[in-house]
């Protein structure tokens, strides 16, 4: 490392990454990422990866799908020479309840104005799309056959690679030890390997982002949560697209592999660093995935991990400079999407830090949200 940057980004994960990827692509010069472990080493690597534009906000919407445009091409757009294993075989999202069917429509209003090429569909129809669905209270689903998921680790090397060639240095096993400030400006970051001086500082670190800020006296409300999955042993294809019930709290997919994937969202969850697996989670798990795919009930475990999310009240992230820290910002709390939306996030944070006009109004993300009451409200979170 030297001694001093115009940038240091903290967080070696696919949202770090990207953006030291486009600002330096906007000519920005002497940008560091500082990554505590390996790169993909925090959420980033343990997520289930998937690729959704099924919401039901504007916003969301709007990123993912974006973004969704974006992991189409990401090897050309970054350069990389390897496969970031992106499987686009639609979201199948079921409603078992007429509450939700309701908000189905909503969203679907939404959805087809944005462009994004959302199916509504019938019992039968779902069941058409993948035949081993139990139908029964089923009120119907939407499909989005470009949804789906990639590598998060080829992604975000994809993107790590690609800002490297343009200048960007990244520093792992390097560990943020404090911030420093003169006055109310953020002027370097204290490290395990030594001080750094910087004019800007982007606070990437997902679950430890309210770590950091403390470090100079500010709060955000971001909180880590543990989320776990499970990964089965590969058996012959059988199901295309990711199914989600945001009621029974689960995404289920298969790879390519013939390995399926699942998780569940679990409301009673503490706030904790915890990212040990139980053997509840599995129990519940496949009591969950189990009532709507039946076919799923002889296959075989393998592992289980968890993982962390970092959470906001809201359930969307923060990005905002810090009030009493120029120069300092955060960018976290994306709840469990962010890789989803990491691409075209990344591109509107570089673009209000090189001065251009961001496709998305930043201030929408603002901290202040939660003093004032402008909360981004997401009814479509598993």
């Amino acid at each position: 490392m030297k001694k001093a940057y115009d940038i240091v980004i903290i967080g070696g994960g696919i949202t770090g990454c990207a953006l030291g990827f486009e600002l330096a692509k906007r000519g920005r010069k002497d940008i560091l990422i500082i990554e505590k472990e390996y790169l993909t080493s925090g959420a980033t690597g343990r997520c289930g990866a998937g690729i959704r534009q099924q919401w039901g906000t504007v916003l969301n919407a709007t990123l993912a799908r974006d973004s969704t445009y974006l992991f189409e091409n990401l090897e050309e757009y970054t350069g990389y020479k390897g496969d970031c294993g992106l499987n686009q075989g639609g979201y199948l999202i079921v409603a078992y309840t007429e509450a939700e069917w309701t908000q189905f429509q909503k969203n679907l209003e939404l959805q087809h104005g944005l462009n994004i090429p959302v199916q509504k569909l019938d019992p039968q129809g779902a069941k058409e799309i993948v035949p081993h669905l139990n139908t029964e209270g089923l009120y119907g689903a939407t499909f989005c056959p470009t949804d789906g998921h990639a590598d998060p680790f080829h992604c975000t090397f994809a993107y790590a690679k690609g800002a490297e060639r343009l200048g960007v240095e990244i520093a792992t096993y390097t560990e943020v030890t404090g911030l420093r400030t003169a006055g109310d400006k953020i002027i370097g970051v204290e490290t395990t390997k030594g001080y750094v001086q910087a004019g800007t500082v982007i606070n990437a670190s997902g679950y430890n982002a309210s770590a950091i800020t403390k470090m100079v006296g500010m709060e955000v409300p971001v909180y880590p949560e543990r989320h776990q999955i499970l990964i089965t042993e590969p058996v012959n294809h059988i199901q295309d697209p990711m199914v989600i019930s945001f009621h029974y709290h689960f995404y289920c997919q298969q790879t390519p592999h013939g390995s399926f994937i699942m998780g569940i969202g679990d409301p009673t969850e503490p706030v904790s660093y915890n990212i040990q697996s139980s053997w509840k989670f599995m129990e519940d798990c496949a009591t969950q995935v189990t009532h709507s795919l039946p076919i799923l009930k002889n296959i075989r475990v393998v592992r289980q991990w968890g993982g962390l999310y970092d959470m906001s009240p809201d359930a969307n992230p923060v990005i905002d400079e810090m009030k009493g820290a120029s120069g300092l910002y955060t960018v976290a709390g994306f709840s469990g999407h962010g890789f989803m939306v990491a691409p075209k996030t990344a591109i509107i944070i570089a673009q209000q830090l090189t001065g251009e006009k961001p496709d998305i109004d930043l201030h929408l993300f603002s901290a202040n949200r939660y003093e004032t009451g402008e909360l981004l409200l997401e009814p479509s979170v598993v």
